[in-house]
């Protein structure tokens, strides 16, 4: 799919949830997904202050890209946004923001939960949550990722040996 489908970004400010929907919107979809994942005041019963995020701007971006081509690929979508805040992100304000346009529902849906999945697995771009109070803070790894390798997501583990 072309570049222009598809509307990429890592930095300190991130556009909008309506500036990334309006990018995606197509005269010839019937559905807009989007996700917004934004900080959380809570962790462990630890009071959040903020989460600060670091990356490698052109490496991240490049593999949002390869992102986007492989959720085109898998999915009949027709843009795709796909945006990503570095630097400090306090409670409550978005740190990543997805967006895709379809002509159906089912895809544009698959596609966000799709792209939320792999972007955390794939996109080199790293989370430190610190906390109120005593100045803590702990890098987090992302749950797609156990011992430094990536996993699939929702796949139920057998535990009972």
């Amino acid at each position: 799919m072309a570049q222009s489908s598809f509307f990429v970004r890592v930095s300190e400010d991130l556009p909008s949830v309506e500036d990334c929907n309006d990018f995606v919107a197509d005269s010839s979809c019937g559905a807009i997904t989007s996700f917004v994942g934004v900080t959380r005041d809570t962790f462990d019963g630890k009071r959040v202050a903020k989460l600060s995020y670091e990356g490698y701007v052109p490496m991240a971006e490049k593999e949002l890209l390869r992102l986007c081509n492989d959720a085109c690929s898998k999915y009949d979508v027709k843009r795709i946004a796909a945006v990503h805040i570095l630097g400090d992100c306090p409670v409550g304000k978005p740190s990543v923001i997805l967006a895709c346009s379809s002509p159906h529902r089912r895809d544009a849906l698959h596609c966000i939960e799709f792209l939320i999945d792999e972007l955390k697995a794939r996109v080199p771009i790293w989370k430190r949550e610190v906390y109120e109070g005593d100045e803590d803070s702990v890098w987090k790894e992302n749950i797609e990722w156990k011992e430094g390798k990536p996993r699939r997501v929702m796949v139920l583990e057998d535990t009972s040996s």
